[in-house]
């Protein structure tokens, strides 16, 4: 990498981390206010696990759902990190598929070197199943494996997952539709290839899948688990939890299990 890159590639990160939210636990709040960027940086050691959120297609990491869930977590006792990728939110650029990874393996590693001892845990909701597996498979290549991840509603891979939307399903039979949908993917470099990352982790691995998930129908969930599960040497390491119907697929954060189902998974894996 030349010297020109690579100053171009710092300064892309330095704006992926300057746009970062960051959400202490809420018994931190008081001690937050008024306070900088070096106050929360400092903050991610003191010993309160880190969730990495990454958030799903549309809209930005303030989206209601989303800043929903931070709450919950938040008041869990979890540090949030929320990732607004290149072309989403206010971050600048055109979101690609190796862009949006390698904003979440910065952030995941900008993280992990500010942690000391304290756990961070990537956690990816819809499309970002797709980003959290291709950044843990990346993490782990490096030889420094996630230390935990959390798949919500996730896909087995893009090309599936578009074939199967539901709102899409009434074309499915016309003539050139699947071809039109495929070449729009291959043309894109979309694949975010789920269910061949998993077989490459081992990080713990927990997947939450709502039983009426319209978007994202909970049958892949269930087959991105059994292929982790039947790849992993260590069988504990992967769980699955599916939550009953009322949830569908924005709204798990809503169900009183959902933080209970997060915490238990993690002690456990963490002990």
């Amino acid at each position: 990498m030349e010297p020109d890159e690579r100053d171009s590639v710092a300064a892309w990160w330095h704006m992926v981390v300057r746009n970062l939210r960051h959400t202490v636990p809420s018994c931190r709040a008081e001690d937050a206010k008024g306070k900088g960027r070096s106050w929360y940086e400092a903050a991610l050691c003191d010993g309160n696990p880190i969730v990495v959120y990454l958030h799903g297609s549309a809209q930005h990491r303030a989206a209601s759902h989303r800043l929903e869930l931070v709450k919950v977590l938040s008041n869990g006792g979890f540090h949030v990190l929320s990732v607004d990728y290149r072309g989403f939110g206010d971050s600048t650029g055109t979101p690609t598929e190796d862009g949006l990874t390698a904003d979440a393996v910065c952030v995941y590693e900008w993280t992990k070197a500010r942690s000391g001892t304290t756990p961070v845990c990537l956690w990816g909701h819809s499309l970002g199943t797709g980003v959290a597996t291709n950044a843990a498979k990346v993490l782990e290549e490096k030889g420094f494996p996630a230390d935990a991840i959390i798949l919500e509603a996730p896909f087995t891979n893009i090309w599936v997952a578009s074939i199967n939307y539901p709102l899409l399903k009434i074309y499915r039979k016309l003539p050139g539709f699947l071809r039109s949908i495929m070449d729009a993917l291959r043309k894109d470099k979309l694949v975010f290839p789920s269910d061949e990352n998993v077989k490459f982790l081992s990080s713990p691995l927990l997947i939450i899948h709502g039983e009426d998930d319209k978007t994202v129908p909970l049958e892949f969930g269930k087959k991105l688990y059994e292929i982790a599960h039947n790849a992993y040497r260590n069988k504990e390491r992967v769980k699955m939890v599916i939550f009953p119907p009322g949830f569908r697929h924005n709204s798990l954060c809503k169900s009183p299990a959902l933080l209970h189902t997060v915490r238990d998974f993690l002690s456990q894996q963490w002990a």
